[in-house]
């Protein structure tokens, strides 16, 4: 079976590891902090604050925006149902704002019609590896009082507008899983460039502890003193990880870069299909292109996804719109709240792609398309 995404490992980032298991640290050392600042190159510099994976990211950023009971966070349902879970293990309401039909990010004037006086975040998703209209949806949060955090689980090495994603949300939240753009097997990070969210990131991700001795408030202990002031939990990324991460992310150029050139081959092969929607991409964004996503025409998404898996095709389904989760439909979500991201559902189809996908195996992708849909 030819996945629809996978991991590209090779002698550097297996040399990277060794080198970790073969030193004094395999968590809590130094990889850590290197492997942060090799993502910080990518977010402008913005600090990063590595976690155990892109759900412990976002719970870490909504934890760090002061997210509780009474809140409410309004977000995409064309997503992974963890960007709405976490807020919502939290004690926050989710509001599920519609998505714009072309690229199926947030819409902002969705956003703006469902925000109100207890929006506290504003989650934007990156879909696909798309950038969401950040400039726009920090407007509509402002007016609402509330921050922005963006999911860019998709869209690490992504631009918006010549700025890189971990610079256009107060809060930014990255997803390493394998299929990602890069991987660390697990993990995730929060970008921030407000001091007290990073601060608040920081000790949420290693149980709340509080390790400086001019913020304790039980003076005068020794020197192994550590105290709990908010609870926080343990999503610290080993060393181990980090490493492979740090290998991972030197590579992250030429991984955007040969996805490019494969959504370039899709784009030119797949245009004269009838009816067949192609991923959508604005003149003002660069998209690392985490998804190649297209619409399949006449109501024929499950046929299609059915007859390329029997060839041997990997295609997937990204996503179920989140409410139509039970979880969230035994809270009281409805179907039909968002009627564009249920159209967009139900003809998404994601084809491979993936940097070590072969030209020819990518033409047998398109060959099998056409001689389905042509």
């Amino acid at each position: 079976m030819l996945p629809y995404g996978r991991q590209s490992i090779d002698e550097r980032d297996i040399e990277g590891v060794l080198s970790v298991l073969e030193g004094d640290w395999l968590t809590t050392g130094p990889a850590v902090a290197a492997f942060e600042a090799e993502l910080a190159a990518w977010t402008g510099g913005v600090p990063c604050v590595s976690v155990t994976s892109g759900t412990a990211a976002l719970h870490t950023a909504y934890a760090a925006a002061g997210v509780g009971a009474g809140d409410e966070v309004v977000t995409s349902p064309i997503t992974f149902v963890a960007t709405a879970a976490t807020a919502v293990m939290l004690g926050a309401r989710v509001v599920f704002a519609d998505v714009e039909e072309d690229t199926a990010n947030l819409d902002p004037a969705a956003v703006a019609a469902a925000a109100g006086p207890r929006t506290r975040v504003v989650t934007a998703v990156d879909y696909a590896g798309h950038p969401a209209e950040y400039d726009t949806l920090r407007e509509v949060a402002s007016r609402a009082g509330a921050l922005v955090v963006g999911d860019a689980a998709h869209s690490v090495g992504s631009r918006y507008r010549d700025r890189p994603v971990g610079t256009l949300a107060d809060l930014t939240t990255f997803s390493f899983f394998p299929t990602k753009t890069i991987t660390t097997a697990e993990g995730g990070a929060v970008a921030t460039a407000d001091e007290e969210l990073l601060r608040r990131a920081r000790r949420f991700r290693n149980h709340g502890l509080v390790r400086e001795a001019e913020e304790q408030r039980e003076l005068g202990e020794g020197g192994w003193h550590q105290e709990v002031h908010e609870f926080g939990l343990n999503y610290r990324l080993p060393d181990v990880l980090c490493a492979l991460g740090i290998s991972q992310v030197r590579r992250l150029g030429e991984f955007k870069a040969r996805r490019a050139r494969l959504v370039a081959r899709y784009n030119g092969a797949l245009a004269g299909l009838a009816g067949l929607r192609l991923p959508a991409c604005r003149p003002h964004v660069d998209p690392a292109w985490h998804l190649y996503a297209v619409g399949i025409p006449d109501g024929r998404r499950r046929e299609v996804y059915e007859r390329m898996r029997e060839a041997g095709i990997g295609v997937q389904v990204n996503y179920l719109p989140a409410y139509w989760h039970p979880a969230f439909a035994d809270m009281g979500y409805r179907r039909g709240m968002c009627p564009v991201a249920e159209e967009f559902y139900a003809r998404q189809l994601s084809l491979p792609l993936f940097p070590g996908l072969t030209d020819s195996e990518q033409d047998r992708v398109i060959g099998a398309l056409h001689a389905i849909l042509g």
